[in-house]
């Protein structure tokens, strides 16, 4: 299902650089159904790279997917004209590293679509810094975890409020059913926090105190 709401945001006709790839089952799915027209799979790891020209192998798609062994966006090339780049499945922190990293391989005219594992908001930050817009949210729960997609195309600057970048600007008004689930769930955890703090023989940094009790507040202030 992730893949799925995944795939639904990389524009048709696009040339896809699926980073992390995997079993590379995102850009076979979608060249299969004729909604990229070509797509770079990269993969760091042998393992998944191998995993990854099996997928494509097996399916008869070489000509039009390229499976490279590269660590991030260096599995892109000038040549490939990537439109879309997707990074799925890892910590939201290693997304910005990634896209960090490698800033100078990117035009500035991908779109981006992002599905951190945690760790969304020092990634909306690194957006925000890097003038990307964003163009769509969404939360989904699948087996037990809260997943968030974020789409985001360069646009020049834009500002989100620490709020934003905490919940995200478009969650925050769409505040769909599985969006205010997860920030309920998360509330409770902050409290029950709270209440180990109170309740710890060893002294709790103050900061660290009156950095959950800060989420805390924003979290109930944003339900009510």
């Amino acid at each position: 299902m992730r893949l799925e709401r995944v795939a639904a945001h990389v524009p048709a006709g696009a040339r896809l650089a699926d980073i992390g790839s995997d079993h590379g089952y995102l850009p076979v799915a979608l060249l299969r159904r004729g909604v990229i027209t070509a797509a770079v799979a990269g993969e760091v790891a042998l393992t998944p790279f191998r995993s990854a020209e099996r997928t494509v192998r097996e399916n008869g798609l070489e000509p039009w997917i390229t499976v490279r062994l590269a660590n991030g966006l260096a599995a892109i090339e000038p040549g490939d004209g990537i439109t879309a780049i997707s990074l799925c499945g890892m910590g939201g922190e290693t997304i910005r590293d990634i896209l960090d990293r490698d800033k100078a391989r990117l035009s500035g005219q991908e779109r981006l679509i992002l599905q951190p594992n945690g760790g969304e908001q020092p990634l909306r930050q690194w957006l925000m810094d890097n003038d990307y817009q964003i163009l769509c949210e969404e939360v989904l729960r699948e087996n037990r975890f809260d997943y968030e997609i974020i789409v985001a195309e360069r646009a020049g600057p834009v500002q989100y409020t620490a709020e934003e970048l905490y919940f995200g600007p478009l969650q925050m008004q769409a505040r769909s059913p599985a969006f205010l689930v997860k920030w309920q769930r998360k509330l409770r955890q902050k409290q029950k926090t709270l209440n180990n703090f109170a309740r710890a023989r060893q002294v709790v940094p103050e900061e660290k105190v009156q950095d959950v009790a800060r989420q805390a507040r924003w979290i109930a202030e944003m339900l009510a």
